[in-house]
């Protein structure tokens, strides 16, 4: 059951990466995509990686998947153009995945595997351990001052990118709540009596 599960993703996130890349229709190339992320987490589940696999569940296809949705459906997109520049860097692209193709065959080339590596796949696990438990007892154990410094250079970055793109312009009108607080009614208002058939 379990090589028939994997066999099953595995050809199924293949074909749907494949259609991610000749979709027509970008929303269909999205959805696609969101497929193949789900086979994948049901592969990491299958190794015992099921940290990874609920990674790929709440932020790929929780955050991601959804935003790019969201993005293709809603903005006004000339995809017939797009397409027509396609052809014009088609050289360009062609040359990039060839220097990519021969990056990993000279990394598949170079593989060496350690010579305990069969020791530590045959070692048996202790019972009533989980893959989630071991990586949140090492994250908040032996790196805990790394996870916080990186959550804080995190923060630093999304204040930096909200003080960089926060424009004020004197040609919007905006609200000040404040003043509209301080505001005398007596000198705001002013009634009149206007008479029938008559404008002010």
């Amino acid at each position: 059951m379990m090589i028939f599960a994997f066999y099953l993703f595995a050809v199924i996130a293949c074909v749907a990466g494949f259609m991610v890349v000749m979709s027509r229709n970008p929303v269909h190339s999205v959805l696609w995509l969101i497929l193949t992320f789900l086979c994948a987490a049901g592969l990491f589940v299958l190794q015992g990686a099921e940290f990874i696999a609920m990674l790929l569940l709440i932020v790929y296809i929780g955050a991601v998947a959804v935003l790019f949705l969201f993005v293709v459906m809603m903005l006004d997109v000339d995809f017939a153009e797009l397409r027509g520049e396609l052809a014009r860097f088609l050289p360009i692209g062609l040359v990039i995945a060839l220097m990519l193709l021969t990056v990993l065959g000279m990394s598949f080339a170079g593989w060496q595997s350690a010579e305990n590596a069969g020791d530590l796949l045959a070692a048996p696990i202790p019972e009533n351990t989980y893959n989630t438990n071991s990586i949140g007892l090492v994250l908040y154990d032996r790196y805990f001052l790394a996870f916080q410094l990186a959550g804080l250079i995190l923060l630093v970055a999304m204040i930096g990118a909200i003080v960089l793109t926060l424009r004020h312009r004197r040609d919007v009108k905006r609200q000040n709540v404040l003043k509209q607080m301080w505001t005398d009614p007596k000198k705001q208002l002013e009634l009149r009596d206007v008479k029938p058939g008559q404008g002010l």
